[in-house]
């Protein structure tokens, strides 16, 4: 296993083993059901795979307060963003604590049981203000939110059927297997890096400012669900694949996908995704400008002032801080302001607005923004 513990202290595994598995499905049958979304399935394979450790279910009344109000689990771990099953004032009616139920796909197959512990109404824009900071109905994360059944269910659960991924197969790999994979590689400090954006040079740039201080490179691009207007995850895995194979040395880098919902919570993910990549197997974390950020609703580096928020030591993962990166034309090379001496008028980049605009237009960006294989 790779040198650092799992968040909490135990990687979860609450995958039914194939023993169990076929009396779940029998006694799913019999139970109560619940209905659940795309992005509750994804959140539930984390949970089960150990991803989300110390999570072993969704949350149940205490743990929810606890991270709305103080950003930990009643038990004390660090936790900012709820990982919560909602359900119906109808479907609430027909269930109660101490029952189990199925969770059901949109195909009425059931994936999971859940062993209720507590059914609790909440309040969606203190959830919103509290993880979002801000209760505007334009923000994806808190649109999702507001989309949401007015009950909670909390619980631990089993998985008893994986989501059938037709994409990345080759690439979707457990905290359990990336920890396996760090090890034989003789890796003791490694780094990951989270994007939802195709990789540019700037991300390259900081990559392997890091690199030049770990052992190892994990390359963890999300490819669950992401708001409209985003690039595809199939292209941005196309571009990670055109770089690391021509730019970066191939026995430093592992690339697995991480299958959660993007939530564009900035701050507040910027610390899921840290603690995600600990139980990944990670030592180190890039934590660049407007990290998880979508509009104006975070201050640019508000993602990296967020961990002096917490206690040393208490993330258990060390968080590398970025200045946004550019191509200073005097220096003839990328730099930061913590770097380049240069005027403004020496340094190009471009904004995703004007790169979308380039591209729409059948234009490729220059080379100073991002490597020609990414663009082609």
């Amino acid at each position: 296993m790779s040198e650092i513990a799992p968040h909490g202290g135990k990687l979860v595994n609450r995958i039914a083993t194939e023993a169990e598995r076929p009396n779940l499905l029998e006694e799913a049958k019999t139970l109560k059901t619940i209905h659940i979304h795309p992005r509750e399935i994804s959140d539930l394979e984390m949970i089960a795979t150990g991803v989300f450790s110390p999570l072993e279910g969704f949350l149940s009344k205490k743990d929810y307060d606890a991270v709305i109000a103080n950003n930990h689990l009643s038990t004390g771990e660090v936790w900012t963003i709820p990982i919560t099953l909602s359900i119906t004032r109808d479907e609430a009616a027909g269930l109660k604590a101490a029952d189990k139920a199925a969770l059901v796909d949109e195909e009425a197959r059931p994936v999971a049981v859940i062993y209720i512990e507590d059914i609790y109404e909440y309040d969606k824009k203190k959830e919103a203000q509290a993880v979002y900071r801000t209760t505007d109905e334009a923000h994806p994360g808190v649109k999702y939110l507001y989309s949401q059944g007015e009950f909670l269910v909390g619980g631990k659960i089993t998985l008893i059927t994986r989501p059938a991924h037709k994409d990345f197969s080759e690439y979707r790999m457990d905290p359990v297997k990336t920890r396996e994979i760090f090890k034989n590689k003789g890796w003791r400090r490694v780094v990951g890096f989270q994007t939802r954006n195709p990789i540019h040079r700037a991300h390259e740039y900081i990559i392997k400012s890091a690199l030049e201080i770990v052992d190892g490179l994990f390359l963890n691009p999300l490819v669950g669900e992401t708001k409209e207007g985003d690039i595809p995850a199939k292209t941005r895995m196309d571009c990670y694949n055109a770089l690391t194979e021509k730019y970066f040395p191939k026995e430093r880098v592992v690339m697995g996908v991480y299958g959660a919902a993007m939530r564009y919570a900035g701050p507040k993910e910027a610390i899921l995704h840290a603690i995600v990549r600990k139980n990944f197997g990670c030592t180190h974390f890039i934590v660049g400008r407007d990290h998880a950020g979508v509009g104006n609703y975070y201050g640019t580096f508000d993602a990296q002032k967020i961990f002096d928020e917490f206690k040393h030591g208490e993330l258990g993962i060390t968080p590398l801080f970025f200045d946004n990166s550019f191509y200073c034309r005097h220096c003839g090379g990328m730099a930061t302001q913590k770097t380049c001496p240069h005027p403004e008028a020496e340094h190009f980049s471009l904004s995703g607005t004007k790169v979308r605009e380039l591209l729409n237009a059948g234009e490729l960006p220059p080379q100073e923004f991002t490597r020609p294989e990414v663009a082609d």
